[in-house]
This record gives structure tokens, sequence and C-alpha cells, in this order.
């Protein structure tokens, strides 16, 4: 069991890896292609939509298939796209390649999640989702950074290639250490699709996108942050970036417990709670060079609390359907990525400062911890509507 989610860890680092990694490697990419700086962004929203419409679309087609080799496949798709990335040499191509890289991620981790808590002993399904996403912010340590690192003093094709690596190991891991399993649906794609009729399911894939969009609003101008209101020189950037890789591995396994002790609902107002304060805290303190550097580790740790909880969540309001739940909630964290990007940017845009961007996130996540207020209204609805139901006629 336990090598069997190590393996899903290992892909999660991979997919974590090219999903930031080309961040830091855009003037390379851009230099490379003979494009503009905002033009190489365009990689990234493609990846990003890549995995929003792969996560319902590749899940509803594996449901015949057994879980272990739908993300077998999933990770071979992975590993050849990525690896494809590397060879790229027009703006079309990579374009093309990094939205094909994007549909597998999430599926991969919708398909994992649960998985990873059918592998799991009674009771401890949290940290065993948590040790699947511990891949995903490991990454944001060691993987992004020597993938950067790489493309800066070699080539950004290079960094593609380690990703292709990664891909390959992830495969191996699956292949011998996943044990076999049953089909990702025993009820067909049409009977999966029925769990879309759900409220309390749509509220949570909402509660995602906006409760951790409020996170994504901070980090999108973490760069500027550092340096423009604190003062930082630039090469500080990278050890923030470190810095807030560790606070992620911290959180997720901090969010695993709280899902554990709570609810997953209940641990995920918790978080949003606390994001509220740390965010609005963090205005105050980043024109601070120490202060600045404490806060990144700080949100970045509160936000990713939410990781394990939230994925709970969903699959808790998708039963019978848990894997295809499950997957539109990765859908759902990159939407948040996209929504919480650009709201806080408008500000920006508009004169008020990068510290406005930490309002913005705030606002999120407090108008998160109102939908998740909601969702917990619905359940408790439907928890008296079942007992009614269940009383014998008198």
């Amino acid at each position: 069991m336990n090598k069997a989610l190590i393996a899903l860890a290992i892909g999660g680092f991979g997919i974590g890896m090219t999903e930031f990694v080309i961040m830091g490697i855009l003037p390379e990419i851009a230099a490379a292609l003979e494009i503009s700086i905002p033009q190489a962004g365009h990689f990234i929203s493609a990846y990003a939509l890549g995995v929003v419409v792969g996560a319902p679309l590749l899940t509803g087609i594996g449901s015949k298939w057994p879980a272990h080799k739908v993300l077998l496949l999933l990770m071979a798709w992975f590993t050849v796209f990525n690896t494809l990335s590397a060879f790229a040499n027009s703006y079309t191509l990579l374009l093309i390649s990094r939205f094909l890289s994007g549909l597998p991620h999430g599926a991969f981790f919708g398909i994992g999640a649960v998985v990873a808590g059918q592998l799991s002993k009674p009771g401890k399904s949290a940290q065993a989702i948590a040790t699947m996403f511990t891949g995903l912010t490991v990454a944001n340590v060691l993987g992004v950074p020597f993938g950067t690192y790489l493309g800066q003093n070699f080539s950004w094709n290079v960094s593609f290639i380690a990703v292709g690596v990664v891909g390959v190991l992830a495969i191996l891991s699956i292949k011998f250490w996943m044990p076999e399993l049953s089909r990702s649906s025993t009820n067909g794609i049409v009977k999966d699709l029925k769990v879309l009729k759900k409220l309390e399911l749509w509220m949570v894939i909402l509660l995602t996108t906006i409760g951790t969009g409020g996170f994504f609003a901070w980090y999108s101008y973490i760069a500027p942050l550092i340096t423009e209101v604190a003062g930082h020189p630039e090469d500080v950037v990278s050890y923030a970036m470190i810095l807030a890789g560790v606070g992620m591995v911290v959180g997720n396994l901090i969010g695993a417990k709280l899902a554990e002790k709570f609810s997953p609902i209940y641990s995920v107002l918790i978080s949003l709670m606390v994001m509220v304060v740390v965010l609005v805290a963090n205005t105050y303190l980043a024109s601070d060079k120490i202060g600045v550097l404490i806060m990144t580790f700080i949100i970045a740790t509160v936000a990713f609390t939410l990781s394990t909880p939230i994925q709970m969540a969903v699959i808790n309001s998708a039963k019978g359907s848990e894997m295809l739940g499950s997957s539109l909630n990765q859908s759902a964290f990159n939407m948040g990525n996209a929504s919480g990007a650009y709201l806080a940017g408008l500000p920006i845009a508009y004169g008020y400062g990068f510290t406005s961007a930490d309002f913005v996130g705030a606002a999120m996540a407090g108008a998160g911890i109102f939908i998740a207020l909601g969702v917990i209204k619905i359940r408790k609805q439907n928890a008296r509507k079942f007992e009614l139901q269940s009383e014998p006629a008198s």
C-alpha cells in the first residue's frame, strides 16, 4: 500500500514540476521562440485549459477500465507530451503540446485521490490523499527550482526533458507498485453524469474555485511583492518560492490532520477563516523585508491546509461517482488559479499597488467561507430529510 501511495506521489511530483517550472523559464522560452514574454504566458494558460478540459473527459473515457491501468495510461500520456514539448520549435507547436500535456493532470489527481482513499487503512484516508499531494508540494521545493536552474543555465528544452524523466519513473512505479484495482466506475459514464444534478457538488466545486482563488491572487504577484514592495533584490524571489514550497508541504500535512479531527468541510471552513486573516495581515507586513518572507511561508502553509480536506469534501459530495467529482475538483483548482490571478490584477492595473492583490485574495477566501456555510446547511437539510424518511410510520 505504501509503495502504491509513493507511486502516486511521484506522479504528483512530475505534474507539479511541469505546471510551475514554466513560470521560471518564460524569458528563456520567449527568447528562443522569438516571441514576447506575454505571448509566452499563453503556454501557462494552454496547460490550465488542458486540465479543465481533460479532467472530466479522460475520467469519463477511462471509467470502463481498471483504475490502475487508467493511471498508467494517464502518466504515459503526460510523459509523451511533456517530452515532445522539449522539441517544439515554434509558438504554435509548444502551445499545442502544452495543452495536450495538461489533459491528464486533473484526471490523474482526481482518480488518484479516490484510489489513495481506497488503499488507506480505516480512518486514514486523509493521510493517504495527503501523501499523493505531497508529491505536488515537494515539487515546488525541489523539482521547480531544479528545472528552473536547468532552463536558465542550459536550455529551456532540458527542463521539459527532466519532467519527462520523472514521468518515466512514475510510469515504472505505477506499473510495479500499484495493485490491481477494479474499474474506475462501475456505473458507466452516463450514470456518473447524473451526479452533476446535485447542487451540493456544484457548491463544493465553486468553493474550490473561489476559495483557492484567494491563494492564487496572492501567489501570482509574489515576485513584485518581494522586489518592489519589500525592496529585496530579484535573486531573493527564488528563495522565497522555495520557502513557499516548504510551507505547502507543511500545510498539506496539517490539512490531513485537520480533516481527521474535524469533518473535511469544517476543516475547509477553518482554513479559509485563517486565510482571510493572514492575507489581510500581509498587506501591512509586506513592506518589511523579514516580515514578507515570514508571511510567504505562513500564507502558503495556510493555503495548502485546504488541498486534502477540499478534495475529500468533493468526493463526499459525489457519492457513487467519486472519481468524476474528484476530477472536476481539479478543474476547479485551475479555474481558481486563473480567476485569482485575473481579479487580483485589476486593482493593480488601476494603480492601487501590489498589496491590493492580498485584499482581493482575502475577499475571495471570505466568499469561500459563505459558500462552505451553504454546503454545511445543505448537508444538514439532507441528513434531516433522510432521518424523516427512515422513521417508521406510526
